[in-house]
């Protein structure tokens, strides 16, 4: 039985004719929002909606509405899933979603366009649908991490509160991020005590119930924003307190994720009940995906999907209820867990994946998932590489009917500063959306956006959480996969809202200075986690994947590596090769993009931001955020700088080398001086500004706390000593 809530919302007008507009201009009138109570996800729907009439001074009364808000879902079925109608009248205004979550949608983006400045009055008729049907967070939770290190250990507090979790969900839900993916090596012993292993638990009664009751607050509130959730552990994994109680994997106690895979039956039949239960306790988590890399060393890929066959897999099937699964594609073809692809690796996983979804367990298709560019998408729009090489046609050709593939659209570059091209993120998503696609993951493993340890005086700051720093990013992926074709007025819109007149050209600049990472990430080959930081123009140590304590860490890019570095983008020439071609008369094709074009490209871009904000000073605007705001987009447009002259720096010391001319050699002595001051100006900004960051790309990885190495924590400043090396080399 239908129960119907009025919100009703008075402002001072009394009469039909001063409905929508007050005595000054604003709005004004009584407003009434119908819902369907019974809903958790329209009363969340209504919430929403009063909450941003309320901000532009409205008012909840209980009856005598003059206008009424009609929210409903399609019951005939006009509509597909996740689409909506608004439909404005003279005193009605109808929202209708194809379901409960095109009617948050339908509502949130009323309540968009009130907190913008519409009044009701002027509520505009919108007609929109999805695109893509996946659009993913990848989160990876703090407790049992994939990588041991502090840049993710100091989230732990952060990411146990409630509230931290209710504003993330909400964000989501505004930029039309339909699902929440949750990764940790082991989950199940956060979320049950298994009925046939209670020894696994590592947790007291009273601890496990405080963590039982923040992973069911998680899924409810989801639930309520119509979120789907997946569970995403890899493999293979126990407790140590397992691992004690049966002699398993004692090998493995501390949870290093490169080791031999654990296949005795005990651990299988403990993964299968952990899946099952877990489902059955928690009957609003969607689903779960599968990794077939971490913790299976010495198995072969045959023997990976086997394996996940008989436990989650299986224990999926006696939960006994629909759910959805995640197949990640394999990461290797051999029986390491770092390998290579192989078509005869893509055939065993189609034919998998196939079998899975015979076995009638599914709630509609499977996402076949991939890694775009590998760990680093945030460079070009071609698709280059998966993990561990070239992806072949086996999936695609022919189109499978029961799967669809999906992009993991990593980001392991951009963690401090805010970014946000609208062009690049919509020109990615409409060039690798073919029919066989159903849509992204967007996140990062090497970093947390929960605890803000960047900001250097967060007791001014007007943000509580990482994430709303970095809230043109999640807008851009989130509104854009919904619909590619979303133009740039709706990102511009909130940077006014936030910002007033101030924010204006900010969409503008933020485009032009965040191409920066982007060409830069073009001209470095990378891979795995460590093989770039882009916002540090930082790349995996030069001379092999470890520095000199044994772990892995990232440097600056010198010179003499810019000159003979590999290109991620293959239609970028490096420097050594445009040099050896130029000095010997030739030319290159215009599909091509050489090192002069970079360099100009970044140059006219930074320009052009520069120009923008120039003349702003953040300290008129009130909202503590704007200074960053300006200061992050002259940041990037200085780093632009300074990588331009490095890039002109070493063609000059590339050609001295080549013909011993020392107009050359002066040439690049002069461009690096440049580039050396644009890297102090970047310095001087974001001193005041941010911290020493701690980064999993500089941390030991397990090793001890007490090694000395500057890099352990990043800062533009603290990396001055190897930026001003490269005009030594050229002086030399």
């Amino acid at each position: 039985m239908k129960i119907t809530t009025r919100l009703l919302i008075v402002i001072c007008a009394a009469t039909t004719a001063l409905l929508f507009e007050s005595c000054s201009g604003g709005a004004s009138g009584s407003v009434e929002i119908s819902h369907d109570a019974s809903s958790k996800q329209q009363s969340y729907a209504a919430r929403r909606l009063s909450e941003a009439l309320a901000g532009s001074g409205y008012t909840v009364v209980e009856t005598g509405g003059d206008v009424r808000i009609e929210l409903a879902v399609d019951a005939a079925g006009g509509l597909v899933a996740e689409a909506f109608r608004i439909e404005p009248g003279t005193e009605t205004i109808s929202i209708t979603g194809g379901d409960a979550r095109g009617l948050i949608y339908g509502a949130l983006s009323l309540a968009e366009d009130v907190r913008n400045g519409v009044t009701l009055r002027k509520a505009v008729a919108r007609n929109e649908a999805p695109k893509l049907m996946l659009r993913a967070v990848k989160f990876d939770l703090p407790w049992d991490t994939y990588r041991h290190s502090e840049a993710l250990d100091l989230h732990d507090e952060t990411c146990r509160d409630p509230e931290y979790w209710e504003a993330f969900l909400d964000m989501m839900a505004e930029n039309r991020l339909n699902s929440l993916s949750l990764w940790n090596l082991h989950p199940y012993p956060f979320m049950i005590i298994p009925k046939n292993y209670p020894e696994a638990s590592p947790f007291t009664a009273e601890e496990f119930a405080v963590w039982q009751s923040l992973f069911r607050s998680i899924i409810d509130m989801a639930a309520e924003r119509a979120i789907e959730t997946y569970l995403i552990p890899f493999n293979i994994f126990v407790t140590k307190e397992f691992s004690i109680a049966h002699n398993v994997a004692m090998d493995n106690l501390e949870h290093d994720f490169y080791v031999r895979g654990e296949t005795a039956q005990i651990v299988k039949d403990y993964t299968r009940e952990c899946v099952t239960q877990v489902l059955q306790e928690y009957p609003d988590l969607t689903g779960f995906g599968l990794t077939l890399g971490e913790g299976m060393a010495g198995m072969t890929p045959q023997e990976r999907e086997d394996w996940m066959t008989e436990t989650i897999i299986e224990g999926m099937r006696q939960a006994g209820r629909p759910s959805k699964l995640v197949h990640r594609v394999p990461f290797s073809s051999t029986t390491e867990s770092l390998g290579v692809t192989s078509v005869e690796t893509e055939r065993i996983t189609r034919s998998t994946i196939e079998r899975e979804a015979a076995m009638g367990f599914s709630d509609g298709p499977i996402f076949a998932d991939f890694k775009f560019n590998w760990s680093h998408p945030l460079n070009t729009t071609k698709l280059i590489k998966v993990h561990g090489g070239p992806l072949y046609d086996t999936y695609f050709n022919p189109v499978s009917d029961v799967y669809k593939v999906t992009w993991t659209a990593r980001n392991e570059d951009i963690f401090c500063l805010r970014w946000g091209v609208p062009e690049f993120v919509r020109a990615h998503i409409k060039a690798n959306s073919p029919p066989y696609v159903g849509g992204y993951f967007i996140g990062s493993e090497t970093y947390i956006p929960a605890k803000d340890y960047f900001t250097a005086d967060m007791a001014s700051a007007n943000w509580r959480w990482a994430f709303e720093r970095q809230w043109l990013y999640y807008k851009l992926w989130g509104r854009l996969l919904y619909d590619s074709d979303t133009p740039d007025e709706v990102f511009a819109a909130e940077f006014t809202r936030r910002y007033g007149r101030d924010g204006r050209d900010m969409l503008e600049a933020s485009s032009l200075a965040g191409t920066t990472p982007l060409m830069f990430g073009s001209m470095i080959d990378c891979g795995w986690d460590f093989t770039l930081y882009s916002e540090g123009m930082m790349a995996l140590h030069s001379r092999g994947r470890e520095r000199r304590d044994g772990y892995p860490r990232v440097e600056y890019v010198s010179i003499d590596r810019l000159i003979n570095q590999a290109p991620m983008d293959t239609t970028f020439v490096n420097v050594a090769s445009y040099v050896e071609r130029t000095l010997a008369g030739g030319t290159f094709p215009a599909d091509r993009t050489t090192p002069v074009q970079v360099a100009e490209k970044l140059e006219a871009n930074a320009a052009a931001a520069l120009e923008l904000v120039k003349n702003i000073d953040p300290a008129r605007n009130d909202n503590p955020a704007f200074l960053y705001e300006v200061s992050d987009i002259r940041v990037w447009a200085n780093l632009g700088l300074h990588w331009a002259a490095k890039i002109r720096g070493a063609i000059a010391l590339a050609t001295y080398r080549a013909n011993g001319d020392e107009a050359q050699k002066q040439a690049a002595i002069d461009h690096l001086t440049r580039g050396l001051e644009y890297w102090d100006a970047v310095v001087a900004i974001t001193r005041p500004l941010y911290r020493d960051m701690p980064l999993t790309h500089l941390s030991e990885q397990g090793g001890p706390r007490s090694m000395e190495n500057r890099y352990l924590k990043f800062h533009w400043e603290s990396i001055r000593p190897d930026v001003a090396r490269d005009l030594e080399i050229a002086r030399k």
